[in-house]
């Protein structure tokens, strides 16, 4: 079988979205399935094309005419258009933003080929998230609007988690072509963690210290300003108490200017963004992650890839109780959750859970074995194959199909 997947970016540039796809593509080639990559005008990145990255070869749709979201859309299907002349692929696979679903609906239909559908989260709340959108605004309605059109146009939609199918199900998307594709953790590269680094704990003057640590964008939605708001009465109660926030983002300079501010500023440790391949070193200094994240529509709907890293570092996860949070921790069990948008609240569970280190052994083993048993990434590519092998046995549909 082979798929061919639409994507809004990809390697070699890194982020959340990008090491998802190489995860997913990965454990489909494990299943003996072949796959073509094409990402649309929104990867920005210089380089040959197609490109090869990781292993994975990836066509570009090349520049968009300048026109904002029409352009995209159109330079997206021709290329896409071309490409399934070229490749003659099984199924098109969109992965969200919307955009990439608008284009592969046309090109689906022409080549009367099954579309895929994959939703990592609605683009209206993203935009709300990263602050450059307003819930309820005219723009969010239509975006609304247009994510509700492409799912049922879709043949199969997926998404990463039962907030977001639940939201689908709400808006009359049809049950039976809604599946769950979740996040997950390569045990393999997250599986084996570091023991501490002392060299890099000395130089960030962490030696003997109570670690609080955020590896990860600096987002709005992320709520590090309340992270930072309760470090006060963090120190207060645990005098040894340090804040390790290792990362960058649209709210860096702001978060900065608040550590500064703050009477326990020299508790306040920033390192910038680092080589993914040093991630594994700062994890070695922190002892419990925190995930302050705020309340919204986003937070609440979609869920994080964090947590499960961490988990599977054998770190104690502390995060506040956002509906895509309690899809993945329990409260007590496999870490702590906490009232969200409340600092005092989130600097009580820190202090009560660095109180409590002789549970902590056994918190780390329930977390680690949650990950190793549900949440790989073989156990959710597997969600793929009854989708693809119904799609693919069909008989074609009819190009002018409604």
């Amino acid at each position: 079988m082979r798929i061919l997947h639409l994507l809004d970016h990809s390697l070699p540039l890194h982020s959340g979205y990008t090491f998802r796809t190489r995860a997913l593509l990965r454990g489909q080639h494990k299943l003996g399935w072949e796959t073509v990559h094409l990402t649309t005008p929104r990867h920005v990145r210089d380089g040959p094309n197609p490109e090869t990255a990781d292993g994975l070869v990836f066509h570009r749709t090349g520049d968009s005419g300048g026109l904002p979201i029409v352009g995209e859309v159109r330079a997206t299907a021709r290329a896409l258009d071309r490409l399934v002349a070229e490749t003659q692929p099984d199924i098109i696979h969109a992965h969200s933003p919307v955009l990439t679903a608008l284009a592969a609906s046309g090109v689906a239909r022409k080549h009367r080929l099954p579309l895929v559908y994959e939703i990592r989260a609605f683009w209206e709340d993203a935009a709300v998230g990263n602050g450059t959108g307003t819930e309820g605004s005219i723009r969010y309605r239509a975006t609304r609007a247009i994510e509700t059109w492409a799912c049922r146009r879709a043949d199969a939609v997926g998404a990463i988690c039962e907030g977001l199918l639940g939201d689908l199900r709400a808006r009359g998307i049809d049950p039976a072509k809604l599946f769950a594709v979740p996040n997950a953790v390569d045990l393999d590269q997250f599986g084996s963690p570091l023991p501490r680094d002392s060299g890099l704990s000395a130089q960030l003057g962490l030696d003997g210290a109570d670690v609080v640590g955020f590896i990860g964008s600096y987002y709005d939605y992320e709520g590090l300003d309340d992270l930072i708001a309760a470090m006060p009465a963090l120190v207060a109660a645990r005098p040894a108490a340090h804040l390790l926030l290792v990362g960058g983002g649209p709210m860096e300079a702001a978060l900065k200017a608040q550590a500064a501010a703050s009477p326990v500023a020299d508790r306040i440790h920033f390192v910038g963004r680092v080589p993914h391949s040093d991630v594994d070193r700062y994890y070695s200094l922190i002892d419990a992650l925190a995930y302050p994240r705020k309340h919204m529509r986003l937070t609440d709907l979609v869920t994080p890839l964090k947590p499960l890293e961490a988990m599977a570092q054998e770190k104690l996860v502390v995060a506040s109780d956002v509906g895509g949070h309690r899809e993945l921790i329990e409260d007590g069990v496999t870490g702590t959750l906490f009232r969200a948008d409340d600092p005092a609240a989130l600097a009580a569970a820190l202090s009560d859970l660095f109180a409590e280190r002789a549970t902590w052994p056994e918190r780390r083993a329930r977390a680690k074995r949650f990950v190793a048993q549900e949440r790989t990434w073989d156990r959710s590519v597997a969600a793929y194959v009854p989708v693809y092998e119904r799609l693919a046995a069909r008989a074609p549909r009819a190009a002018d199909q409604g």
